[in-house]
């Protein structure tokens, strides 16, 4: 059996591997899926990140050209949300790794 996969294997096989981040990340761009992809990884780092007790009380998340919209059933969590916007852009943008969020709108 060894002399078979020796005898009809290639020696000048090369190698064209490619991790399958890379892979991924150029099928979204060939379709042009990359704002949709952001938009949604940046909609799951939000959650990830408030938490269960504050995205329970979030109804919506869109973002269009960088400013992510956030409606909120609680006008106090809004507002509470609202005092914090720069520190949760920093840390949605440092949990995705690239800017994907330059404002934050709370309605």
């Amino acid at each position: 059996m060894a002399y078979y996969n020796n005898r009809y294997r290639s020696k000048d096989r090369t190698s064209n591997e490619e991790s399958i981040d890379d892979v991924v990340t150029k099928l979204l761009k060939a379709y042009g899926l990359t704002k949709n992809f952001d938009e949604y990884e940046a909609a799951n780092s939000y959650k990830k990140i408030m938490g269960a007790p504050i995205v329970k009380y979030t109804e919506s998340i869109s973002l269009k050209n960088k400013r992510m919209t956030i409606r909120m059933t609680s006008s106090v969590i809004r507002a509470e949300l609202s005092m914090g916007k720069s520190k949760i852009i920093k840390m949605i943008n440092d949990d995705l790794g690239k800017v994907v969020v330059l404002d934050i709108v709370f309605i």
